[in-house]
């Protein structure tokens, strides 16, 4: 069995190491966390450091994406470990560099021994990982990595038979009963000037500024989103205070129903084991809604290990047959669809929600999902990719397990017969309208009624709302009762297996 994260590194704490580096990466916090903890009991002193890495950093200015909000997100979150540090008298070392160079050579800088990690199972960073041991190891150095951003990893939820979950039902049974018998809590990493490295001048250097990492100012202040730890734990705050109804609201995107805290909890600055410490609970108290988030916390560990054990789902069908889908792959269609003018009022404001936000919610997340797959037959990976380059909270394994699920190629997804009505989608979760409106203004004049198919209305009603078709607002770029029969028809390859 597994040890735990104390187990494991209370056996280095009988002869501490004199100084061990802690390297930073999707845990941008210093309470509770397991890299920091893990240090701390092995060494006298502590480093901790930074990187903007340049290898996911230069292919995001490649692709255009000079203003990402998630580069001013991560500045704004190790600002506030640095100032944090400071006051102790110390700081937080940072680099903008290849991190298989830069962590090595800061490491034989700093005469550190050991760099501490939480691990990350994305088949990129594992390669990462790899080089950077392997030139830690050439110079007499070690890189530790410890399990940090799930709560159970790789092979701690297996089947009876030894092998990983591919169905989420009976992943969710093992996970919980796992958990009730051991519970990872919240970990010490609470630092204090005395456990903290001295750092010459040369190594406390102020942080980059966003232009000098050669990215441009986005919207993200503007958005109001509450950055760092602290604003992360500002949101807790306000989601607990709410987790009781979130089995009700969480479908409803023009409703205060989700917890806000997906961007948080992809770049660290929550911690997983505090959300799912108070999620369980609540549970246990008897909350439904506590119960049900619970279990969307659940699915995040259920994808992590999908990837970890199956890597090809990355540029492949986790379900090899459905990679013999010819897809239509219309570039103008998959244009409109990116852009917001389907004609489809719901499909259309979740897609400016993600262009001019970066956040989507996660019932649009499925309905956009499903149009792009089984209404204009475009490949998930598409979609999957332009996800990957707008969403503040872009997570590999959760983002390529979502689509997967959508395009019903992936590990337990929606039987490909299940397309999703686009119109049925928006009057269900959009009744009156409002999250619509909010983000397509030219239909603010519309009635709820008759706000999710404008294409039906009368022209004395269209002329009432001051909407022109084909000119104010786009006609439908596809009809989805055509469409349904075409995708049935489509995935008669996989039927036929």
């Amino acid at each position: 069995m597994p040890t735990s994260i104390a187990d494991r590194s209370a056996s280095s704490a009988v002869e501490k190491l004199p100084l061990g580096l802690v390297w930073l990466r999707r845990d941008l916090r210093l309470h509770d966390n397991a890299a920091l903890h893990a240090a701390l009991r092995a060494c006298d002193k502590v480093a901790l450091a930074f990187v903007f890495d340049r290898d996911i950093l230069d292919p995001l200015l490649q692709r255009g994406l000079q203003a990402d909000r998630r580069v001013e997100f991560i500045l704004a979150a190790v600002a506030e470990i640095d100032a944090a540090l400071r006051e102790h008298g110390a700081a937080l070392i940072v680099r903008h560099a290849s991190a298989r160079e830069a962590i090595p050579a800061l490491a034989a800088e700093l005469g550190a021994q050991t760099v501490f990690c939480g691990r990350d199972d994305e088949p990129e960073a594992l390669a990462r990982d790899a080089a950077v041991e392997r030139a830690l190891r050439q110079d007499g150095r070690a890189l530790r990595t410890v399990k940090e951003h799930m709560i159970f990893e790789r092979d701690e939820v297996l089947t009876a038979q030894g092998k990983p979950y591919s169905v989420f039902t009976p992943y969710r049974t093992a996970w919980l009963a796992r958990y009730a018998a051991q519970p990872q809590q919240p970990v010490d990493s609470a630092v204090t000037s005395a456990r903290l490295a001295a750092l010459p001048a040369a190594l406390r250097q102020p942080l980059p500024t966003l232009s000098e990492l050669g990215f441009a100012p986005s919207n993200l202040h503007a958005l109001k989103l509450p950055l760092g730890a602290s604003g992360a734990a500002a949101l807790v705050d306000d989601f607990s205070r709410r987790i009781d109804d979130y089995d009700q609201a969480r479908d409803y995107p023009a409703r205060k129903g989700p917890s806000y805290l997906s961007v948080h909890l992809r770049f660290g600055t929550v911690s997983v084991r505090e959300l799912v410490a108070m999620a369980w609970a609540r549970q246990q108290a008897g909350s439904e809604g506590a119960r049900v988030w619970l279990s969307e916390l659940v699915w995040r560990d259920f994808y992590f290990q999908i990837l970890f054990h199956h890597p090809h789902v990355v540029n492949a069908a986790f379900k090899p047959v459905y990679d013999r889908i010819q897809w239509r792959n219309d570039p103008a269609q998959f244009a409109a669809w990116c852009e917001g003018r389907t004609g489809y009022p719901l499909v259309d404001a979740a897609m400016r929600q993600i262009n001019q936000t970066g956040y989507m919610h996660n019932r649009l997340r499925m309905v956009v999902a499903s149009f792009l797959t089984k209404d204009l037959g475009i490949d998930w990976r598409w979609g999957e990719r332009y996800f990957a380059d707008h969403l503040n909270d872009f997570d590999l394994a959760a983002n390529n397990g979502g689509w997967q699920w959508a395009a019903s190629s992936g590990c337990d997804a929606q039987p490909y017969f299940r397309i999703f009505n686009p119109v049925a989608q928006s009057e269900k979760f959009d009744a009156g309208g409002d999250f619509i409106r909010r983000y397509v203004p030219e239909l603010a004049q519309f009635a709820s009624k008759d706000i999710h198919a404008p294409w039906k209305a009368p022209a004395a009603l269209l002329q009432a709302a001051g909407v022109r078709l084909g000119s104010t607002y786009p006609v439908p770029i596809v009809r989805h009762d055509l469409a349904r029969a075409e995708t049935l028809e489509r995935y008669a390859v996989v039927k036929a297996q």
